[in-house]
Order: structure tokens, then C-alpha cells, then sequence
């Protein structure tokens, strides 16, 4: 069966035709890309020293712009938290720029990047910014998102729900003086700097530069994950805000093993998990989305009951996700079963993987997870 029949078959059971129109409306003319946009990547925050370097003789700036000197190439050097600002060298200032020249890479903790290094004191010590073209940025976060051997047309995908998320994280950001976002994949996006990048993430980047999804006219919160279990849920089950564009929609990853988790609490290891209940007694499913994910999970123990809710299930208890059930073993330990990986919003990776197999395109992908919304091009400087 051809894709967009599949698709169609999919929907008519569940919604009529209607689906149709939102797919459709979706695509829209491209604007001109604007110039170039700068991200401000956090790499190292509130650390007392963070490793720096250049694989190319680099400037040193202070915080006027005043050059202070050079750093030889492929050296590294400690820039430290002291009184008053940062020493770096034979140099102390406020902070420090450190720009490599001849298009060279910077080193930044163990890693390098594209770009150039912010270095500033921070409440907590020091915090290392990587000052990068947001489409260089791209190259490395597919690479750590999604396997680079994967189809094309997923990776495109994930190049313009990666340059949306960026860019919302960037607009949200603007009161931040320091970053606009970091570099984990449990607040951020995988940012490993250039050793995840690859030919194939420069074809996905470059083949659908300057592209994002809006809708009405304002950029999304293009969340994704790694696979949702079979459906993907509305965001209000999840994080309790309604978007009109996170809704959930029938996956096509229930068959991946990776997706397939089981893990064991003993009592004891709940405890230490969730504070204020004491010895745990028992672990009880309260709600369910109408998709099967936990909304309620009601923990009682012998000093006081917690009742965990959202998004608040998975990460108190480390799940993989919301999507299981809960039993007790032979030895009174709590067994959860659980399908998916991720908070199950927006787009499944392994399930962009399995459209783009069955021969879905990056368009068809994103207006899949991504309901009513348009394709179009930055208008951030």
C-alpha cells in the first residue's frame, strides 16, 4: 500500500477526510532566507575552570574588543573563575573572546566546535559560550539526533524541527545576557560540536537552509522524541498547555525494540526517589491519557502519599516514558512495562524513520506530527 494511502486509511477511521485540508494548508511559498543568524550555545555553566583553544592560531579579546594577544593553535589553555573576572594565560579581564582565524575550530571542555568562545563569569563560576551560525549548529545536531545513515528525507526532517526549536529556544531566551540555549538533550538539542557532523548532515542542513514551521505567522515549539509507542499524545497530557499544533496523532514506531523497556524499583530505591512518603507500600495508576500514558501516578508509603502528574511521572522516576503499566514481582519490587522514549510530543524520530522508509518525504513528515502548520523562512537576524 502506498504511503499516502495508508495515511488516508489511518485518518478516515479516526477523523473523516478533514485531516486532508491541514495537511494541505500547510505548505506555503518560501521567503528569502535572511542573513545569517548567531546562536549563543552554552557548552560549560558555573564551572571554576573549562579548557580553551583553537585548532588555529586565535585572537584574544577583552570585553571592549581590545585584542590582548594570541593563543598558538591545537594548545590548550585553562581559562579559571578568580576575583574580579577570569584569568586566561598570562591575561585576566571580565571575559574573554576567543576567535580562531582561517576559519579555524574552537575547543571548548573536551570538544570541538565551529564559531567562536564567549568565556564569562557566571554566579556559579564560568560559563563557556559558543557563539555559532545557526545552520553550522544544525550540521552537529542532526548527527546527535538521529543516526546520519538514516533516510534523507527523516534527516530533513529533523533539520527544520531542529531550526524551529533553536530559533523559539533563541526567541524565548532574549532576556538571557549570556545564552540562548545548552547543549544536553534533557533540556536542549544533542550538540556535540563538529564530530557529529558528516556529509549526509550537511545535505540534510544545507538542502532545507533557512526553513521553519510557524503557525499563524509565530515559530513553533517543534518539539520531538525518540519514539512514542505507537501514538503520540495532545501536550496537555503531558506539560498541561494546550497548543493547537502538538496533538496527538496515531506512530508508527510500536515495533522498535529499542522502544520496548522494562524497569524494576525496589521499594526502597522509590523512596529515595520521591521525598516526603517514607517506606513505599504500594504504586498506583490514577489517569490515563486516551492514548495509555500515565497523567496520575499515585505513590503511598508509610509517612505520606505523593501523587506525581505530566511530564512529572517520567522524570521523577527516570522513566524512558509515560506509556506502561505497573506490578509487583515474586520479591515485592514494582515491575513497569512501558513502550516509547521521550515525552511522546511532536515528532517520533524512529517513526520519521519508518515513513521516510515506506517513502514519505521531509513535507509529509512534519505535516504529520506538526498539525496545521506552515513551512517558512527566517525572519530572525
Amino acid at each position: 500500500m502506498k504511503l499516502q494511502l495508508l495515511l488516508s486509511s489511518l485518518f478516515s477511521k479516526i477523523q473523516g477526510k478533514h485531516w486532508l485540508l491541514g495537511v494541505i494548508l500547510w505548505f506555503t511559498l518560501l521567503a528569502p532566507a535572511q542573513a545569517s543568524v548567531i546562536l549563543r550555545v552554552a557548552i560549560e555553566r558555573g564551572v571554576k575552570q573549562v579548557k580553551v583553544g583553537a585548532s588555529t592560531t586565535a585572537i584574544v579579546k577583552d570585553s571592549s574588543g581590545r585584542t590582548l594577544g594570541q593563543l598558538p593553535g591545537m594548545s590548550a589553555f585553562a581559562a579559571q573563575s578568580v576575583p574580579g573576572g577570569i584569568a586566561l594565560d598570562r591575561w585576566q579581564s571580565g571575559l574573554f573572546w576567543i576567535e580562531p582565524t582561517n576559519k579555524g575550530y574552537v575547543y571548548i571542555g573536551d570538544r570541538w566546535f565551529r564559531g567562536r568562545i564567549l568565556v564569562v563569569p557566571t554566579d556559579k563560576g564560568l560559563t563557556a559560550v559558543n557563539w555559532v551560525d545557526l545552520e553550522e549548529y544544525l550540521y552537529s545536531v542532526i548527527g546527535g539526533e538521529m543516526d546520519s545513515r538514516w533516510p534523507d528525507e527523516a534527516l530533513k526532517a529533523q533539520a527544520i524541527a531542529a531550526r524551529t526549536y533553536a530559533l523559539y529556544e533563541r526567541q524565548k531566551q532574549r532576556k538571557n545576557p549570556v545564552y540562548d540555549l545548552g547543549d544536553s538533550p534533557d533540556r536542549w538539542q544533542i550538540y556535540k560540536g563538529v564530530s557529529s557532523e558528516s556529509a549526509r548532515t550537511y545535505n540534510a542542513v544545507d538542502s532545507t537552509a533557512g526553513q521553519v514551521l510557524t503557525y499563524q505567522n509565530q515559530i513553533i515549539l517543534s518539539v520531538f522524541h525518540a519514539c512514542s509507542g505507537g501514538h503520540t499524545e495532545n501536550v496537555e497530557d503531558v506539560w498541561g498547555n494546550t497548543l493547537p499544533y502538538l496533538r496527538a496523532v496515531p506512530d508508527f514506531d510500536q515495533d522498535i525494540k529499542e522502544c520496548n523497556w522494562i524497569k524494576t524499583f525496589t521499594p526502597q530505591e522509590i523512596s529515595s526517589r520521591i521525598a516526603g512518603v517514607g517506606n513505599i507500600k504500594s504504586m498506583n495508576i490514577e489517569s490515563l491519557s486516551p492514548f495509555k500514558s500515565v497523567k496520575s501516578l499515585k505513590i503511598i508509603g508509610d509517612k505520606g502519599t505523593k501523587i506525581l502528574e505530566g511530564e512529572q511521572v517520567r522524570t521523577a522516576l527516570k522513566l524512558r516514558s509515560t506509556r506502561f503499566t505497573v506490578s509487583k514481582d515474586a520479591n515485592g519490587n514494582f515491575v513497569l512495562q512501558g513502550l516509547g522514549f521521550g515525552h511522546a510530543l511532536g515528532m517520533s524520530q524512529w517513526g520519521a524513520y519508518n515513513l521516510a522508509q515506506r517513502g514519505a518525504n521531509h513535507l509529509q513528515i512534519l505535516g504529520y506530527y506538526y498539525r496545521g502548520v506552515a513551512l517558512t523562512g527566517i525572519q530572525a537576524k
